[in-house]
């Protein structure tokens, strides 16, 4: 069952970010990720939320998002990702066919 990952993105260091993407991308396709939307202008229409960046990414399963999240690969593709932003995140399963 596919998993869907949402990324709300605050960029401070938009240089720095960069590299981050170079990096990022192809680790993404390497796990079977592939982006959904990003950074594409969006609209709130109900709630108090204010995203700033948005990204979503499909993943194979729920198990194939925490493998990339936790290993070894992003979590240093991340300590990146620190230095020049934040980020709220979630994932969630997708329907089963």
């Amino acid at each position: 069952m596919s998993a869907f990952v949402v990324f709300d993105v605050e960029i401070r260091d938009p240089a720095r970010y960069q590299d981050f993407m170079a990096a990022v991308k192809p680790a993404l396709a390497a796990a079977g990720a592939r982006y959904l939307a990003r950074g594409a202008a969006h609209k709130v229409y109900e709630g108090d939320w204010q995203p700033r960046r948005i990204v979503i990414l499909e993943f194979p399963s729920i198990a194939a998002w925490e493998g990339f999240y936790y290993g070894p690969v992003y979590q240093r593709l991340k300590t990146i990702r620190d230095e020049c932003s934040s980020a709220r995140l979630v994932s969630v399963e997708g329907i089963p066919d």
